[in-house]
């Protein structure tokens, strides 16, 4: 008789897997790839210190992008990041014109409706899969969805 064996999760296997997903949300919620570097090597640590059980490689990825999240918001939070001014620099980035213009439009959204937003429409997660990686409920983060949105098409009204 056969056991149904759980898949490994390797720490290795993660950030092969996923280390683009979570640079890329970190990237999308701080701006700074330098911070999202670290951002994904914090999330990445801490996935070798806690070494929690995953069910699925899709709970994997929600753990990582949650972890993710609230490190971003730890970042925000820091005394550093609160008394220091970024460098007006203009980095190469991968985007078109009209990509940067819609990505510079959803950095400039407060933090709520951006990492809706990001998880939404980036990543592809529906609004109940939302609710559950930041904790709300369903009909608030389509409010926030709602809301986000709103703000990008005044923003962005006279560019397309």
């Amino acid at each position: 008789m056969e056991t149904a064996q759980m898949p490994a999760f390797t720490p290795e296997a993660a950030v092969e897997q996923f280390g683009d997903t979570v640079f890329r949300a970190a990237f999308g919620l701080v701006k700074n790839p330098q911070d999202a570097e670290d951002i994904a090597q914090e999330v990445f640590l801490n996935l070798v210190r806690h070494a929690p059980q995953f069910d699925s490689a899709e709970h994997q990825k929600a753990w990582l992008l949650r972890c993710t999240i609230n490190r971003c918001k730890s970042h925000f939070r820091s005394a550093w990041v609160r008394r220091s001014a970024p460098l007006d620099e203009h980095l190469s980035t991968p985007f078109t014109p009209a990509e940067n213009t819609v990505l510079d439009a959803v950095a400039a959204l407060p933090m709520k409706y951006r990492q809706v937003i990001y998880l939404h429409y980036i990543e592809g997660y529906s609004t109940a899969e939302i609710a559950a990686l930041l904790g709300l409920k369903q009909n608030t983060v389509l409010s926030q969805l709602s809301r986000g949105r709103a703000l990008l098409k005044d923003t962005l009204k006279g560019d397309f």
